[in-house]
Order: structure tokens, then C-alpha cells, then sequence
């Protein structure tokens, strides 16, 4: 019985507010994603999807200088920026002594390349074809939002857990919404592709961080018992 009540007693330990946060994001991430899947393949609604599209669309008629901003903005979760600051973001954090969140970079944005095209070739859905752009690849989830958001998310989290530069968590994020909204306004996604692209990426980050640190902790004890 004493030896039940110290387990149980080790196990509410763990739970501190770090966890409890991060186990509620990944819960309500990856519920999102399963509610948006079902949406799209299960119930084959366009009604998200259609409005989101004819909002977008209005607002661009009414804003026709908006064209380049769009462009703009999309251009910071593509191949051609996120291949190299991925590279480039973990070598300079190397640089300033945080090997072990270089890595954690490092793992978290090629983790998410992967599992974004497992997901991609898994729902196999294809891009609208109305987009505005000559795009490759399938549609659900976006890679724009769901890499978006891995780049950035783990940007927010190094400045603010390694340089307390907690203020930039909030507009890092909204840069990531904001590049998942360019691809709406092409019609290079469907919204419901960037909704779960934001679920996924955001389940990743939560699933990755928490592995991770388990995994730097493990190591930790090993050394300390040579």
C-alpha cells in the first residue's frame, strides 16, 4: 500500500502546469485534426471550405493591392525560406552554445516534413482546382501552415524559454496564422486543409517537445550514473 501511495504520489509530481498545458493542447490538436478529416472525408462537406473562399475572394476585390503583401507573406513558409533558415535558424543556436536546442530544432522541423507528407499521401486529397498558383503536391494538410507553424512555433519557444524574450511568442504565432491565410487567398488550400495543417503542426510541436525532453532527462540520469 505505502509503495502504491509513493508511485501515485511520483506520478502527481510530474504533473505540473508545463505538462498539464501541454498534454491539453495535444488533446485538443489532435481532435481538431480528427474532426476536420471527418469533416472533409467522412461527411464530404464544402460549406467551411466554399465560404471561406468566397470571403477571401470579396475582400481581394475590394483590396486588389493586396496581391503582393499575399505573395509576400506566403514566401515565409515555403521550400525555398524554410529549407535553408531551418539549416541556417539550429546552426547559429549552436553558435550561441544551445546545442541541444539546436537539435531540438532541427528534429522538430524534419519530423514535421515527414509526417506532413505521410499525412498528404495517407488522405491523398488534391489542391482546388481554381488555385492562383502553379502548386505541386496534395492539399490536406497544408505544408505551409502545418511547417509554418513548426518554424515558428519552436522560434517562440527558444526565444522565450533560452533569451526571455516571451514577447515575441504572440506575433510569431500570428505570422504563422497569417501565412496560413495567404494560402486561402491563392487557393493554393482549402480551409479546411489549413485548419489541419495548424492541428497537426501544433499535436507535432506538443508530441515532440514532450519526447525530447524525456529523452535529454533519460540521457541526463545515464550519464550521471558513470
Amino acid at each position: 500500500m505505502n509503495r502504491l501511495t509513493t508511485r501515485l504520489w511520483a506520478l502527481a509530481g510530474l504533473l505540473t502546469a508545463e505538462v498539464a498545458i501541454g498534454l491539453g493542447l495535444f488533446v485538443a490538436a489532435f481532435a481538431g485534426f480528427f474532426y476536420l478529416a471527418r469533416v472533409v472525408f467522412v461527411h464530404h462537406s464544402q460549406a467551411l471550405d466554399q465560404w471561406a473562399f468566397a470571403t477571401v475572394d470579396a475582400w481581394q476585390r475590394a483590396h486588389p493591392w493586396a496581391e503582393g503583401p499575399i505573395n509576400f507573406v506566403t514566401f515565409f513558409a515555403s521550400l525555398y525560406f524554410l529549407l535553408p533558415a531551418s539549416i541556417g535558424g539550429p546552426l547559429l543556436m549552436r553558435r550561441l552554445g544551445h546545442p541541444r536546442e539546436a537539435w531540438e530544432w532541427l528534429v522538430a522541423m524534419a519530423g514535421s516534413v515527414l509526417l506532413n507528407q505521410l499525412l498528404k499521401t495517407f488522405f491523398n486529397r488534391p489542391r482546388p482546382a481554381n488555385t492562383l498558383l502553379h502548386t505541386y503536391g496534395l492539399s490536406f494538410p497544408s505544408g505551409h501552415a502545418m511547417l509554418g507553424l513548426t518554424f515558428y512555433g519552436c522560434l517562440a519557444w527558444l526565444l522565450a524559454r533560452h533569451f526571455g524574450q516571451r514577447g515575441w511568442a504572440v506575433p510569431l504565432l500570428l505570422w504563422a496564422g497569417l501565412i496560413g491565410l495567404t494560402r486561402i487567398c491563392l487557393h493554393a488550400h482549402y480551409a479546411t486543409d489549413v485548419l489541419a495543417g495548424f492541428a497537426g503542426g501544433a499535436a507535432w510541436l506538443v508530441a515532440c517537445r514532450a519526447g525530447l525532453k524525456l529523452f535529454w532527462k533519460e540521457e541526463k540520469a545515464a550519464l550521471e550514473k558513470r
